[in-house]
C-alpha cells in the first residue's frame, strides 16, 4: 500500500503540471484569437479547463492519504 500511496502522489504532481501547461496554452490561444480573429471567448475561459484537473488531484490526493493510512494501521 505504502507504493500504492507514492504513486498516487506522483500522479497528482505530475496532473498538476499537465494542468498549468494545458491552461497557459489555451490562455494564450485565446488571448491571440480574441485580439486578432475576433473569438468571442475571452482569455479567461481557459480557466474552467483547470476544474477536471483539479478534480483528479483531489481524488489522488485522497486515494493517497487512504492508502497510507490503510498502511500504518496494519
Amino acid at each position: 500500500m505504502k507504493k500504492l500511496s507514492t504513486v498516487f502522489k506522483i500522479l497528482a504532481i505530475l496532473l498538476s503540471d499537465v494542468m498549468c501547461a494545458r491552461v497557459a496554452y489555451t490562455y494564450s490561444a485565446h488571448e491571440w484569437g480574441q485580439k486578432y480573429a475576433g473569438w468571442s471567448a475571452g482569455p479567461q475561459v481557459a480557466f474552467f479547463l483547470a476544474i477536471p484537473y483539479l478534480i483528479g488531484m483531489i481524488v489522488c490526493i485522497l486515494l493517497a492519504w487512504f492508502c497510507k493510512k490503510r498502511t500504518a494501521a496494519k
